[in-house]
C-alpha cells in the first residue's frame, strides 16, 4: 500500500491564494474560495455524456460563427481575488477574449454551464449561483441529470439573475444569438447525435 501511495500529492484543506497558485497543476482538480481548497468526486457517466454533447454542440456553433471561445472542464475562472471556480463549460465572446489567460480566465465569462453531480448539488444550485451573479456572469445554465431538471438564468438590468422560460420546450440563449437547446434532448438515453442537432441549429458541417 505504501508503494501505491508514493508520489500521490496530499491536498491541504486551507492555504493562501499565492500558495494555491504554487500548488495547483493540471493533474489536480481543485477550486479555491477565500482560503478553502475544494475538491470533487470523479464524475458519473451521465454527467460526462451530457458534458460531451454540450461541448460539441456549443463549440461547433461558436467556432463556425466566429463568436468567441468555448472551453471546459479543467479550466479555472478567477471571479475575484480569493475566488476560483472550475465550471463544466464556459463561453467568452470574441470582444472579451483579453480576459483569457494561460492559467485561468480573469473575470466573468459571458456564459457558464454547470452539470450537477451528487457532491455538487449545493455548490451548483446555491453557492455558484450567488458567486456567478455577483461576478457578473451574464448567463448561467444548470443541468441536473439525476432529477432531469434544467434552469437557465440571465442577468437583468439590476444585475440579478432572472430565470429564462422555455419557449415551446426549448431554452433560448441571450448571449448566443439564435442558439437553443430543446429540453427533450437533455434526458434521452443515449443522448442525440450532436452533429444532427448542430444541423437543426443551422450550422453548416
Amino acid at each position: 500500500m505504501q508503494a501505491q501511495l508514493e508520489g500521490v500529492q496530499e491536498i491541504p484543506r486551507r492555504m493562501t491564494e499565492e500558495e494555491f497558485d504554487a500548488f495547483k497543476n493540471e493533474d489536480i482538480w481543485a477550486e479555491f474560495r477565500d482560503g478553502e481548497v475544494i475538491t470533487r468526486m470523479p464524475a458519473l457517466l451521465k454527467h460526462e455524456a451530457l458534458f460531451k454533447f454540450l461541448l460539441i454542440l456549443l463549440d461547433l456553433y461558436v467556432t463556425r460563427r466566429g463568436l468567441g471561445f468555448v472551453i471546459g472542464s479543467q479550466y479555472t475562472i478567477r471571479l475575484r481575488p480569493g475566488l476560483r471556480r472550475i465550471p463544466d463549460l464556459m463561453f467568452i465572446s470574441k470582444a472579451r477574449l483579453e480576459i483569457v489567460r494561460e492559467q485561468f480566465v480573469e473575470g466573468a465569462p459571458d456564459l457558464v454551464i454547470e452539470i450537477v453531480s451528487p457532491d455538487s448539488v449545493a455548490r451548483d444550485w446555491r453557492d455558484k449561483y450567488v458567486e456567478y451573479e455577483e461576478a457578473g456572469v451574464t448567463e448561467y445554465w444548470v443541468f441536473d441529470t439525476q432529477s432531469q431538471h434544467a434552469e437557465w438564468y440571465h442577468l437583468n438590468a439590476e444585475g440579478r439573475y432572472e430565470r429564462l422560460p422555455t419557449q415551446e420546450g426549448a431554452f433560448y440563449s441571450t448571449v448566443l444569438s439564435e442558439f437553443f437547446i430543446r429540453e427533450e434532448w437533455l434526458w434521452q438515453d443515449p443522448l442525440p447525435d450532436p452533429l444532427d442537432k448542430a444541423r437543426e441549429l443551422g450550422i453548416q458541417l
